[in-house]
């Protein structure tokens, strides 16, 4: 069903929706540069990182790749200390946080019972708002139509509208599925007719309609601070696991624009990786080719990624500002290869045509070198598109400490302290002399680390 759908971005008008009070409101605005919809921010204040524990494995094959995956139960990858013990039981932190499996959470499920019927009077349309949240995303439970009819999943103005198709067959109705998340606080449900109100008897009709059973809307960073604290930071913290050394240096991508204009459009190539409706992750184009990279911790199987929004072009508009591009959404279909050890996952998505154009990145096979100067997009925290490391300084915090760092394996990794943040789980930690990537990041901790490229070259040299 979910292959059903469609997207209206038209040329609009300015919209401003209202947000709860304390809420930072960021106007989306098209390509052309006007306003098409209202973005409150996501969580960006508060860091979360989560520890849990896991064995590193003690093998490696020559040239340091690990030699199998972590044991059982070893679900989140890990940060240990560089001289591992082998077998020893090391505390771990992935970048992302407070989401099952190490996923950055950024917004929360809503039990709901919505039901538009075909013949209850009134019921062909249904609003979903809820003030101040930075997206709204609905879930089916039943949908059970008939041919010809779709519904339409949209905001207000319609200037962000997905549709999908009653199934050509007979089907009993029951469904799991969910619709593309609406950027913005609400989201509108309408159910069109094909044949109008007269089309089959009252009893067929009686039986059929749509039920939305679950939605997931995003936090506002009001509501993020307003979490508890339990849920924000893990037992036994001790406050060396922030994944911001120091002062946070990272700034919007477009402020690279002018200063720094190759690194600015190879950040086009990351998207946001919206995952089960409220959690976040970083993931980016590698190769020419449908392929997308990102860590085994945010997800692992087709059916994680059939459910996985990518969100390409979410970055701000001017330095600094508030206004942000309409981003273009799609799903996440085939996961090709995963592996525990190595922490990634490449993967395809649904209508590829329509983020070509975002550009991609290449793999260094070639070893990374101590000192070797970094700049990392990312989607911190769930945040428009941001770049760490700084153009036309010394590379300071964003460069290559360790080349031969420990993450699930000896050497497996590539330590640096360019400030992450949860969210940046995926994000590719690029050189500034090849601009190609020498690491997928997928631990904080002060240093932080990224596995080794040029182990993932050779891994994945048949999929690229």
């Amino acid at each position: 069903m979910r292959r059903k759908v469609g997207i209206v971005l038209g040329a609009c008008a300015a919209l401003v929706l209202t947000g709860s009070a304390g809420a930072a409101a960021l106007k989306c605005v098209g390509d052309d540069g006007r306003p098409v919809g209202t973005w409150y921010e996501a969580p960006g204040a508060a860091r979360t990182p989560v520890a849990a524990e896991a064995n590193v494995p003690g093998a490696s094959s020559p040239g340091g790749v690990p030699a199998g995956p972590a044991p059982t139960g070893a679900r989140s990858p890990a940060t240990a200390p560089q001289a591992a013990v082998p077998g020893e039981s090391r505390r771990v932190l992935p970048e992302s946080a407070s989401a099952a499996g190490g996923r950055q959470r950024v917004g929360e499920m809503l039990h709901v019972d919505r039901l538009l019927g075909y013949l209850t009077e009134g019921s062909r349309r249904e609003m979903f708002g809820y003030p101040g949240a930075s997206y709204v995303k609905l879930h089916f439970s039943r949908m059970a139509m008939l041919p010809g009819d779709y519904l339409t999943v949209s905001n207000p103005s319609g200037t962000e509208s997905y549709r999908y198709d009653a199934p050509k067959a007979p089907r009993s109705g029951s469904a799991d599925k969910w619709a593309m998340s609406v950027t913005g606080d609400t989201a509108v449900l309408e159910m069109h007719r094909a044949a109008g109100d007269t089309v089959g008897a009252s009893s067929l009709l009686s039986s059929l309609g749509v039920q939305v059973d679950r939605v997931a809307k995003g936090f506002s960073r009001a509501q993020q601070q307003a979490q508890p604290e339990s849920r924000l930071t893990a037992p036994d913290r001790t406050g060396r696991e922030e994944s911001v050394c120091g002062d946070d240096t990272s700034s919007d991508a477009v402020c690279y624009r002018s200063a720094d204009p190759v690194a600015y459009t190879k950040s086009k190539a990351i998207a946001r990786l919206l995952i089960n409706g409220t959690e976040l992750c970083t993931g980016w184009r590698v190769g020419t080719d449908n392929r997308m990279l990102t860590n085994n911790h945010c997800l692992t199987t087709s059916a994680e990624a059939y459910n996985t929004e990518v969100w390409f072009n979410y970055e701000c508009a001017q330095c600094g500002g508030y206004d942000v591009f309409q981003p273009t959404k799609v799903w996440g279909d085939k996961v090709l290869s995963t592996d525990h050890a190595l922490d990634y996952t490449l993967f395809t998505v649904g209508d590829f045509t329509s983020v070509k154009k975002f550009g991609y990145l290449l793999l260094d096979p070639v070893r990374p070198v101590k000192g070797q100067e970094l700049y990392v997009p990312q989607h911190p925290a769930g945040q428009p598109a941001k770049i760490a490391g700084s153009l036309g300084e010394k590379a300071g915090n964003c460069s290559v400490t360790d080349p031969g760092y420990t993450g699930y394996a000896p050497n497996s990794d590539v330590s640096y302290y360019c400030d992450t943040e949860g969210g940046s789980s995926g994000s590719p930690v690029i050189s500034r002399k090849t601009d190609k990537v020498i690491a997928l990041h997928h631990f904080g901790g002060c240093p932080n680390s990224g596995v080794r490229a040029d182990l993932l070259a050779a891994k994945l040299r048949a999929y690229l």
